[in-house]
C-alpha cells in the first residue's frame, strides 16, 4: 500500500505526483532538457531536425480536413 504522505509530497504515485508538481515546474524541466539537447547537437543535426519538422507542418497544412 502506498504511503499517503509520500504520495502527497509527490514521491510516489503517478497521477498524484503529476498533480503535485506545478505547471511552471514541469515547463522548467522541459526548458532545461531542450537547452541540454541543443548543446549536444551539431549545427547540421539541428538543421536536419528543423527541416523535418517544417516538412511535417507543410504536409499537415496541405491535407484536406
Amino acid at each position: 500500500m502506498k504511503d499517503p504522505h509520500a504520495v502527497a509530497l509527490g514521491r510516489k504515485g503517478g497521477k498524484a505526483r503529476a498533480k503535485a508538481q506545478s505547471a511552471s515546474a514541469l515547463s522548467a524541466i522541459g526548458r532545461k532538457g531542450a537547452k541540454a539537447r541543443e548543446q549536444k547537437l551539431t549545427a547540421v543535426e539541428r538543421s536536419k531536425i528543423a527541416r523535418t519538422a517544417a516538412k511535417a507542418r507543410w504536409e499537415k497544412e496541405r491535407k484536406p480536413k
